[in-house]
């Protein structure tokens, strides 16, 4: 029957650390790596600016990380944050954790999905602009373009019941060919004559009459964009009982995925600036203002440095790159949403049809919940999506707050005064990224926007209501099973 649950089966250990790096990095590489550099990066802080500003949100995720890894240690189990906040601080906590981290993570799914129609836009017109279409907040919703969006959900749903280790090897394949895109790119730019570290200049947005950011506030502008920038090494906990190796790698692998997204992150936007078309008289202001009134490849300033440098060569190649970026961003969010879903299922938190496993051990429920979840948030479009994904970051930066001040609180006890000292760092600086977003400060304009404020809110009383109304009464008892577990297995899986 498919609603019965199956109590004897189980997550299997599939998963090698090369497949768990590749899910953490693929999550952390999407779509937005290569457009940010133009629409956001660039235009806030410039290229040194931006140097500066990914250069510290990787410190703050490598530190951030630290505590990840000493709490994976102590609850080696998939669920991750949820399982952390509520070992910690009770149930409310953890369903709090849990409930805005979900949001993080299935925004991203739909977000990648309809990237692909983006990309399809900018590299080959209308060709995916058939049959019927409506409009959401200005934007221009095609029967054709969702099909394409919706039918990848789909398929990935389909790679997925086949078994994590299909899926880790399929990822880990998309990743090589990401990685590959890049540094043919980057490699064929640097020995082309149409690249200048000239083009550099200036290293700060200039001030205008329609720019007045200081060096701080444009640092900071690009800076807050860490939660969602980084989100994804995050995902490797909600791996941990499908992988075939030690806690003890565990830091190596998410430390190594946030130094190499963060490298990503910094050489496109240097390669999207080091090439900018003569028409602009080497000035990387003037053609990143004018953007927007550009077309096709030409709107998209990593492609547009690709195809200068290297021709239809370099735009196909980080074609490529960037479909297998959004591909790997649909995976890996699809997998650590559903075990996070499946974690909170197991443990009462919501019903259990949640935590169905099928023959080849994969939560395949919690995975057709995402699937269907996230098919209907395409059909909204992509302007509604973009306050969806902005608000998300908030549920980064909860994870990552949780996570540390737990760590913070379990390290006292044992007197481990390093992890409380990057546990404590950790929780401020998590919450300094939220009170970035959430607070209007005059002069930086990085807040929310009124319609993600709305959104927000509208996710929370949802919360309540979900959490008060619909969750099973008296909760379930893994977590204190957890707990016994893991503190025999603190030294290693």
């Amino acid at each position: 029957m498919f609603f019965i649950i199956d109590n004897e089966r189980h997550l299997n250990k599939s998963l090698t650390p090369l497949n768990v790096w590749s899910l953490a990095f693929g999550c952390v590489i999407g779509w937005s790596a290569y457009v940010m550099p133009g629409t956001i990066f660039l235009k806030n802080a410039g290229p040194l600016g931006t140097l500066i500003a990914m250069e510290l949100a990787t410190i703050v995720m490598l530190i951030i990380a630290y505590n990840y890894s000493y709490m994976i240690k102590k609850f080696p189990l998939t669920g991750g944050e949820f399982i952390y906040a509520k070992m910690a601080f009770g149930e409310h906590h953890g369903f709090l954790c849990a409930w805005f981290l979900s949001l993080s993570y299935l925004s991203v799914i739909p977000l990648n999905a309809t990237a692909l129609n983006l990309v399809m836009r900018a590299m080959f017109g209308d060709a995916f602009q058939f049959g019927f279409h409506y409009t959401v907040a200005g934007y221009d919703v095609y029967f054709g373009e969702m099909l394409l969006a919706i039918g990848a959900l789909a398929f990935f749903f389909m790679i997925n019941s086949l078994g994590v280790h299909v899926t880790g090897s399929l990822q880990t394949f998309l990743v090589m060919i990401l990685l590959g895109g890049i540094f043919v790119v980057i490699g064929g730019a640097v020995l082309s004559p149409s690249a200048s570290f000239e083009n550099l200049h200036p290293m700060f947005h200039p001030e205008t009459q329609y720019f007045s950011k200081g060096i701080i506030a444009q640092i900071i502008a690009v800076y807050v964009t860490g939660p969602m920038s980084f989100v994804g090494f995050d995902t490797v906990p909600q791996m941990m009982e499908e992988s075939n190796f030690s806690s003890d790698r565990v830091k190596v692998v998410m430390d190594t995925s946030i130094i190499c997204g963060g490298f990503v992150y910094i050489a496109l936007t240097i390669l999207a600036c080091a090439v900018v078309p003569y028409v602009y008289n080497h000035s990387w202001p003037s053609y990143i203002a004018d953007l927007p009134n550009q077309s096709g490849t030409a709107g998209i300033a990593t492609f547009n440095a690709a195809y200068i440098a290297l021709g239809k060569a370099g735009l196909y190649t980080i074609f490529a790159s960037v479909i297998a970026a959004m591909l790997t961003g649909i995976i890996g969010f699809y997998m650590a949403t559903s075990r996070l879903l499946y974690s909170m299922s197991r443990d009462g938190m919501i019903p259990s049809w949640f935590s169905y496993i099928n023959k080849n051990g994969v939560p395949t429920h919690a995975g057709l919940f995402c699937t269907v979840t996230a098919g209907l948030i395409c059909l909204i479009g992509r302007a509604v999506m973009g306050w969806v994904f902005d608000m998300a970051s908030t549920g980064a930066a909860i994870g990552f707050a949780y996570t540390s001040i737990a760590a913070c609180k379990y390290a006292w006890k044992e007197s481990r005064i390093d992890i409380v000292i990057f546990g404590a760092l950790g929780f401020i600086l998590s919450l300094s990224m939220a009170v970035f977003l959430l607070v209007p400060i005059p002069g930086l304009n990085v807040s929310l926007s009124n319609e993600s404020y709305l959104l927000l809110v509208g996710w929370i009383i949802l919360g309540i209501i979900f959490y008060y109304v619909r969750r099973p009464i008296g909760g379930g008892g893994i977590s204190n099973y957890a707990y016994q577990t893991s503190e025999k297995t603190t030294d290693g899986v």
